[in-house]
C-alpha cells in the first residue's frame, strides 16, 4: 500500500478563490486552519527533499557590520552604541541602515523563488493583491511560510536584531513580546502604492530585498513628522531597511517601472498592545492600563534580552 506524503497532499489542495480571500470569507479561514498541520508537514518535507540544493537562511545573509555590532552587543550590552551608530535618523522615530548584505541577496532571492515554485499553498496578506512574493511569515498567521529553516531565520531576525534595535532606537521595551510579518512586492500593474496610514505595531521594520541591479522608479516612501508637520521622502536601496514606530504616518508613492520586493515585520505587545499615544489605521486600541515608561529607566541588559511571554493568537490581518 502506497502512502501519499504531506507534500503531495498539500500540492493537490484546491485553494480558496482570490475573491473569497480578498473578501475574507469565513471559508478561507476554515481552509487554512483545517490544513495547518498538513501544510507544516509539507514544508518540512519540502526542505528535506531539497536539502542538497536549497539555501539554509541564516544571519550570514545580513550586512557584516550590522551582524558584528549586534553579536558584540549580545555578548556585552554596554557596547550597544555601536549598533545605534549604524542607523541614520530620517525624522524622529524613523531610522535607516543597511540590513542585508547586497552580495548575498541573490542567494536569499533564489531561496524565495524556490518557495514560490514549491506549489505549497501560501496565503498572501489580506488587502494586498495576490502577487508572486506576497506571503505571511509568522506562525500566528494562517497559511504562513512554515519551512523550519526559514522560521529559524525569521525568529533570529526578530529576537536577535529587530527587538533590541527597536528598544534602543525607538524605546519600545514592554510592547514587543509578539511578532508579525509578511512579504510584499510593488509593481506597476498590481500593488502600485500604499495610501497614507499608520501601523498596528509598536515598531515596524521594512526591508528592501531587491538585488543591486533590480532598479525601479517611483515607489518613494513619505514619512510625516508629527512634531514639525513636515513630510520627508526617502527611497529604498538594495538590502536597506527602515525601522520606525507604528504611529508615524507614512505612504508609498506609485511605482512607475520595475518592481520593489520587501519583507515587513512588526513587534507589538500581548493582545496587540502598542504604546499609548500611538494610533492605527486598523482600529486597534491602545491599552490604557499599562504605564511602562519605554524610554527611561530601561537598562542596556534589559534591551538585549528576549521576553518569555507565551505567543498569543492575535494577528492584525
Amino acid at each position: 500500500m502506497t502512502t501519499i506524503n504531506a507534500l503531495t497532499k498539500a500540492r493537490a489542495l484546491t485553494l480558496p478563490s482570490r475573491e473569497a480571500s480578498l473578501q475574507r470569507d469565513i471559508s478561507v479561514s476554515h481552509f487554512w486552519n483545517n490544513n495547518r498541520n498538513l501544510l507544516e508537514n509539507a514544508w518540512a518535507e519540502w526542505e528535506i527533499e531539497n536539502k542538497d540544493n536549497l539555501l539554509v537562511p541564516d544571519e550570514t545573509l545580513l550586512a557584516p557590520n550590522l551582524r558584528q555590532a549586534v553579536n558584540e552587543a549580545w555578548k556585552n550590552p554596554e557596547k550597544e552604541n555601536a549598533v545605534a551608530d549604524l542607523w541614520e535618523e530620517i525624522i524622529p522615530n524613523v531610522y535607516s541602515a543597511q540590513f542585508f548584505d547586497p552580495e548575498r541577496l541573490a542567494d536569499f532571492r533564489n531561496y524565495l523563488e524556490a518557495v514560490v515554485n514549491s506549489q505549497i499553498p501560501k496565503r498572501a496578506p489580506y488587502g494586498i493583491q495576490l502577487n508572486r512574493y506576497g506571503m505571511m511569515l509568522d506562525p500566528r498567521s494562517e497559511g504562513f511560510l512554515a519551512a523550519p529553516n526559514f522560521q529559524n531565520f525569521y525568529h533570529d531576525i526578530m529576537n536577535r536584531y529587530m527587538r533590541p534595535i527597536a528598544r534602543l532606537l525607538l524605546g519600545t521595551y514592554g510592547y514587543d513580546s509578539q511578532t508579525f510579518g509578511f512579504s510584499i512586492q510593488y509593481n506597476p500593474d498590481k500593488d502600485k502604492d500604499l495610501k497614507p496610514h499608520t501601523d498596528a505595531s509598536a515598531a515596524t521594520l521594512n526591508i528592501n530585498i531587491n538585488l543591486p541591479d533590480e532598479e525601479f522608479t517611483g515607489s518613494q516612501v513619505d514619512f510625516h513628522d508629527n512634531t514639525t508637520g513636515l513630510t520627508v521622502q526617502t527611497t529604498f536601496g538594495s538590502g536597506k531597511a527602515i525601522i520606525h514606530t507604528g504611529n508615524v504616518p507614512h505612504a508609498t508613492h506609485p511605482i512607475i517601472s520595475g518592481q520593489r520586493s520587501n519583507l515587513v515585520v512588526w513587534l507589538y505587545g500581548d493582545r496587540m498592545q502598542i504604546p499609548r499615544g500611538g494610533s492605527s489605521s486598523y482600529g486597534i486600541f491602545n491599552d490604557s492600563s499599562t504605564s511602562i515608561d519605554t524610554r527611561e529607566n530601561v537598562t542596556a541588559h534589559q534591551r538585549w534580552s528576549i521576553p518569555n511571554n507565551p505567543k498569543d493568537n492575535s494577528a492584525p490581518f
